[in-house]
């Protein structure tokens, strides 16, 4: 033993997550501590137009070098005992690359909302197909969604430069290795995947034709827990990792949550309470929870995660911080603290129903679930109702999603959620904590650590550098709950009379409304 550490202990992954808002940096033990970890905001992205998210590549790759040189220059831990790494990253923005590893453009990031064109297919016979069996909208909408549809209708001196097409995760980890690769666990996005089979797509199947990229321009392939490589000798330069570190792959910021959360199974709820808001279910075999909307691979290789998804989630955290919350901001400045403690502490007696103020966390225009035309909506407001009653209520809101994903999930899988497992920056409120348990109606489990996402990535490196011979080892090493929550009898009869009597009927009930507005002032865009 070494200060309380065993030799076994004395083992460490080096573990880079790039999320939306921060460049993380960790040292995680084989026993899923978090030792040493290592923070950097970011710029999530900047509008040259109206809807357009981009960020410069090299600006990922530059905080990332500097978060990591920071860590390891004040470690304690000696270099010698870190084995190997992995990289997590946030899902579904993309890097045009020239043959020299430059980037041609600003990534897209996946807050973009523009808009591709319908061209040449889906046309004739396979169109009225589509149309009959009732998914033609929802083709022509992930045609009109994918980044790499726009770019080689709007962009075509750029899409023919481009050598490689990636991801944000293949982008770094082609810096940190030299290597063109990529997980399967982070195929999120509009790719020609098939992701039933977790490959890419044949040339005569759908998603080709809806995504016509060709194959060159696409990294290879391998599974989580592969090998992608080593740290190059340049790499190591930059980033002060030393060179030779072995890369094992990982997934996508969402995947290496529920894995960290140690679930393998759908009987357990994983929430993530992040930028995005999602439910996801661990299943070994293929099903689509919401029609046309994929399963997406899991961390686990050939496991896949059903996910409904609510797209600005906690984001709306921002949104309310931003718009209502400098007082708190402003005071937080002074304690040295997050503002968020201090909107946590302003809800603590708040009643539960925020005193019949009910909100529908739709602020994302053109998402497809509920319908494309779907917005936000808060009801219920009286002279009684403060900011304090609007940040509850955002939430519950959330939480009321969640759960209307919750249900959608069980009817599709068959499996009831026994449990619920909440991860992500939310998770950090014990007040959204508990006010999930009593809209779930269902305990509620917090892992040990909210680096959720960091600490599936670890997993993935110690499988498959073989310090533990499998996932169900490493999670059981690896994974605990730190805090539960029970859900309040009362509580819970008062959010399910809101659930079902109020929240469940509002979308029916303003769709027309929606509907209206958006023939008016067309937002979102038809």
């Amino acid at each position: 033993m070494t200060n309380g550490k065993t030799e076994a202990t004395m083992v460490y992954i080096l573990v880079i997550d790039v999320g939306t808002q921060s460049i993380r940096a960790s040292l995680i033990d084989v026993a899923g501590n978090i030792c040493e970890i290592e923070k950097t905001p970011i710029e999530a992205y900047y509008s040259t137009q109206p809807g357009y998210a981009e960020q410069d590549p090299e600006y990922f790759w530059e905080i990332l070098c500097k978060t990591t040189r920071q860590l390891l220059k004040n470690s304690q831990i000696p270099v010698e005992q870190i084995k190997g790494m992995a990289v997590t990253t946030q899902r579904s923005t993309v890097v045009n690359i020239d043959k020299s590893g430059k980037p041609l453009r600003p990534a897209i990031i996946w807050l973009d909302q523009r808009k591709a064109k319908v061209e040449n297919w889906p046309k004739g016979i396979t169109k009225a197909a589509l149309h009959l069996a009732g998914v033609y909208e929802s083709v022509a909408y992930a045609i009109e969604e994918s980044e790499a549809n726009w770019i080689r209708q709007s962009q075509p001196e750029i899409w023919k430069k481009t050598d490689k097409f990636l991801l944000l995760s293949g982008f770094l980890t082609f810096r940190l290795s030299g290597n063109y690769t990529e997980s399967t666990g982070n195929m999120v996005g509009f790719f020609p995947f098939d992701y039933k089979k977790h490959r890419y797509s044949k040339s005569r199947e759908v998603n080709s034709k809806m995504f016509p990229i060709e194959r060159e321009k696409l990294a290879k392939l391998i599974f989580p827990s592969d090998k992608i490589g080593e740290v190059t000798p340049e790499a190591s330069t930059q980033t002060g990792i030393p060179a030779g570190l072995p890369i094992i792959a990982a997934a996508s910021d969402k995947a290496c949550e529920v894995l960290g959360s140690g679930a393998m199974s759908p009987e357990i709820g994983c929430l993530s309470y992040g930028t995005t808001a999602t439910i996801q279910t661990v299943n070994d075999h293929y099903l689509e929870v919401v029609r046309m909307f994929p399963a997406y691979p899991s961390a686990i290789p050939h496991y896949f995660n059903t996910e409904v998804m609510i797209y600005r989630g906690f984001w709306m955290i921002k949104w309310f911080k931003n718009e209502f919350g400098y007082r708190e901001v402003e005071r937080a400045k002074e304690l040295n603290i997050e503002p968020e403690t201090l909107f946590d502490e302003m809800i603590t007696d708040i009643p539960p129903g925020s005193m019949g103020l009910t909100l529908q966390p739709y602020w994302s225009p053109g998402v497809k679930l509920p319908g494309i035309e779907a917005k936000g909506a808060v009801i219920g407001f009286g002279d009684v109702h403060t900011r304090a009653h609007l940040y509850r209520s955002i939430l519950e809101g959330i939480a009321y999603a969640l759960k209307d994903g919750a249900i959608r999930t069980e009817r599709k899988t068959g499996v009831k959620i026994e449990k619920i497992r909440v991860s992500g920056g939310g998770s950090q409120s014990k007040n959204a904590l508990q006010l999930t348990a009593d809209i779930f109606n269902m305990k509620v489990e917090k892992p040990h650590t909210f680096e959720t996402s960091a600490l599936g990535a670890a997993i993935n490196a110690v499988v498959g550098l073989k310090i533990y011979p499998d996932f169900e080892t490493a999670i059981e090493k690896m994974c605990r709950i730190g805090e539960t929550y029970t859900p309040i009898p009362e509580n819970v009869r008062i959010y399910d009379q809101l659930y079902h009597r109020v929240y469940s009927r509002m979308y029916r009930k303003l769709k027309p409304l929606y509907n209206d507005i958006r023939d008016i002032i067309n937002y979102p865009k038809k």
